[in-house]
């Protein structure tokens, strides 16, 4: 195996691992807060990795995709914390919250990377893999914002958005859970969902994040 892969591999493992697990831990952490202890009685309120990767959606399809494309082109899932909705005192308004945790913990962790950057660059450090891991830990997770923001259900804001339309429009679009990964996937490898949303935010993202960092740091 190519070195060079072997280190983007080693680079990107910690940042994608805490992303993941955290989004999912948050959304249990948020469906604990509104009633609901499902994803707690089944351990999912946890920085345990184990907990919430997927053998294929997490591992198998990246590895894939990432040899096959040259690295051009990564998508890929956790396992979905359960949420029983009969357990929430307002499912409707309590799902917006629920769904809006796992972004708003990437933007988090995307505002974190860019701190530990900001002090390594400080520090005079510019050693390749911790400023190539920092660098992973910005993007990775601004991805994962902005993808799990694209209003179409399973992801995030598909459900942030059946919980903000109202009863017909949102009715309509929860019908097309079953197909949503379908759509995303066919989007994705037409390159309509990069070009016109995940491209345009996440570069807004980094620059919003950088550009102070840029200044301060002169």
């Amino acid at each position: 195996m190519n070195p060079d892969i072997i280190q983007n591999i080693l680079i990107m493992a910690l940042p994608v691992l805490l992303a993941i697990t955290i989004h999912e831990a948050a959304h249990g952490y948020a469906a604990r807060h509104f009633g609901d202890n499902t994803a707690q009685m089944l351990g999912r309120i946890t920085l345990n990795p184990l907990k919430h990767i997927d053998p294929i959606g997490t591992i198998v399809i990246p590895l894939v995709l990432y040899f096959a494309t040259s690295g051009a082109f990564m998508f890929g899932y956790a396992k979905p914390v359960p949420i029983n909705t009969r357990n929430l005192k307002n499912p409707r308004r309590d799902m917006i919250w629920i769904a809006l945790a796992g972004p708003a913990s990437n933007i988090a962790q995307a505002i974190i990377w860019t701190l530990l950057l900001g002090l390594l660059l400080a520090m005079g450090i510019r050693e390749t893999f911790f400023m190539g891991m920092v660098s992973a830990g910005i993007v990775i997770n601004l991805v994962l914002a902005v993808l799990n923001l694209f209003p179409l259900p399973p992801l995030d804001g598909g459900r942030i958005a059946v919980g903000l339309l109202p009863y017909k429009p949102a009715s309509f679009l929860a019908r097309l859970e079953p197909y949503g990964f379908f759509i995303i996937m066919g989007l994705l490898l037409m390159g309509i969902l990069d070009r016109f949303w995940l491209r345009p935010l996440v570069d807004l993202g980094k620059a919003i994040l950088l550009q102070p960092l840029a200044w301060l740091l002169g």
